[in-house]
């Protein structure tokens, strides 16, 4: 009986999961059990499936999502905290026709981001802007963010978040829904494989609007864990993450094609 030999076994029909080439070969130094690695994954699949690695832009700014840059094979541009919306839209109207994306965090986003979102995702730019909320500034030193639950513990709120004196937890997806210039909304997750199955088809949905030039900006947040920021074990904070984020961040689809969504 012959030998049978490695090259015998990965031939092309027996493949059934490779990594994107759109992934670089640097190992991800995100904490074990963070949901970053898996949503860099996903978008980097989605470029390559859809052919536009060498016209893709990606813009990351500060907090964990600026080492985006280290682990995506496409263009990346960095910008200062908060401003990725608008190195976004000069990007992306200097060069109409390149997928222009950013890669933003919660504290990035909708704290010292918030105008820059807002006003990107009113004048409907032509972009996705990827939204990682974890509930928590997780690069940082685990500081409340604006998504922050009341009660939650973080570093700068070691008793929980109090919301007479700290504000409720602001839900800037379901607030940039409400804007016209948004076409396609939704919150996922990526913490099980068949969130992570979800969360694909709708980041995929939100850079086939840009391809396709449909009216205005694509907005996919992605709930996902800071287990060192939680100071959970990573198997244990997504527990937490179902049991505490999910009925206040609700998961699905918010608006499609420009129509918002009824909840039943």
């Amino acid at each position: 009986m012959a030998e049978i030999t490695l090259q015998d076994i990965i031939k092309p029909e027996n493949i059934v999961y490779q990594k994107t080439k759109l992934m670089t070969d640097k190992t991800l130094s995100y904490c074990p059990g963070c949901g970053h690695g898996t949503a860099h994954r996903l978008i980097m699949e989605i470029i390559e499936e859809l052919g536009k690695e060498n016209e893709t832009i990606g813009v990351a700014p500060v907090g964990c999502s600026v080492l985006a840059y280290e682990f995506m094979n496409v263009d990346m541009q960095e910008a200062a905290h908060g401003r990725a919306p608008a190195v976004a839209t000069g990007i992306k109207r200097v060069w109409p026709d390149r997928v222009v994306f950013t890669y933003q965090g919660d504290g990035d986003l909708a704290a010292i981001g918030t105008n820059e979102t807002i006003h990107a995702c009113n004048r409907g730019e032509n972009i996705v802007i990827v939204f990682i909320n974890n509930g928590i500034y997780g690069m940082t030193g685990g500081q409340m963010a604006p998504t922050t639950l009341p009660g939650m513990r973080t570093s700068t709120s070691p008793y929980g978040r109090e919301v007479n004196t700290m504000g409720n937890p602001l839900k800037i997806t379901e607030l940039v829904a409400q804007l016209p210039g948004t076409h396609y909304v939704t919150r996922q997750a990526v913490h099980t494989p068949s969130a992570v199955r979800k969360a694909k088809r709708a980041l995929k949905k939100a850079f086939e609007n840009q391809i396709s030039k449909k009216p205005g900006l694509s907005f996919v947040e992605i709930v996902s864990n800071c287990n060192s920021g939680w100071k959970m074990e990573p198997v244990e904070s997504n527990i937490w993450m179902e049991e505490n984020m999910f009925p206040y961040y609700n998961l699905g689809d918010i608006k499609v094609d420009g129509q918002l969504i009824e909840k039943k």
